[in-house]
């Protein structure tokens, strides 16, 4: 059962661009679970760009499904998770010159302080997730940290424009799905997914989640954000896979 969680993030963007209230994250957030998502995705960066400390603590409060808080390991932002409690953290690299997030975490490279973060969070009841790319070694390094879940990058996908390189990155996530699975962990993924790319990452059968954003909010712009989310379904049932109800 395939589900799908909209990221936020870029309604905060167009908040913070004119410094006021509007438009606000949190009940593009209410609008989004009424159209039919699964689940809130919403990224505290270290440096407040979009999302903000007043986002997550409201966003805690009201939302009905799943809450996925994106965010880097660092000390303020995972003291504000533990505090919080949301259902998933989603552990993703951070660089301030970047514009959005630009690949997966090399959660090989830290094993030690990740696995201490992981325990912390499950400590209080909190799922971990790595945002990594659809690679063996990485996900055996979330394994080797106690993950519950690994979300796959799928923007060297997303940005493919031939056939071949668009089928060479579709086997590649469909593999690492596959191997994650195995190693018993769950499978979400996005970035870069839009309303035509997404059929082909929805018939992997392997995957659990997909994580949209960015392409709902620019759609939303056009046609109200309730039928962008509809739409967003709409284009994933058309893949002829079942998703949650």
């Amino acid at each position: 059962m395939m589900t799908l969680n909209i990221n936020i993030d870029h309604v905060a963007t167009v908040r913070n661009a004119r410094g006021g209230m509007e438009p606000d994250p949190v009940a593009a957030a209410m609008i989004a679970e009424l159209a039919g998502c699964h689940g809130i995705v919403a990224h505290l960066r270290e440096d407040r760009r979009h999302i903000n400390d007043r986002d997550i603590r409201l966003l805690k409060q009201v939302i009905q499904t799943k809450f996925d808080l994106e965010m880097a390991a660092h000390e303020d932002i995972i003291g504000i998770a533990l505090e919080i409690k949301p259902e998933l953290v989603t552990i993703v690299p951070e660089k301030r010159e970047e514009l959005t997030t630009e690949g997966g975490l090399n959660v090989g490279a830290e094993i030690t302080r990740y696995k201490d973060l992981t325990s912390k969070m499950h400590d209080k009841g909190i799922e971990v997730s790595f945002f990594v790319e659809p690679d063996n070694d990485q996900i055996d390094a979330a394994v080797a940290c106690g993950a519950d879940m690994v979300e796959l990058h799928t923007g060297i996908y997303a940005n493919a424009r031939n056939e071949k390189d668009i089928a060479h990155e579709l086997a590649k996530i469909d593999k690492a799905a596959k191997y994650a699975v195995t190693n018993g962990l769950k499978v979400a993924a996005g970035h870069g997914l839009n309303y035509l790319n997404v059929q082909a990452i929805a018939k992997i059968a392997t995957i659990h989640e997909l994580s949209i954003g960015h392409s709902i909010i620019s759609r939303a712009v056009f046609v109200g954000l309730d039928a962008a989310v509809r739409e967003m379904l709409t284009a994933m049932r058309n893949a002829k896979f079942d998703i949650g109800k």
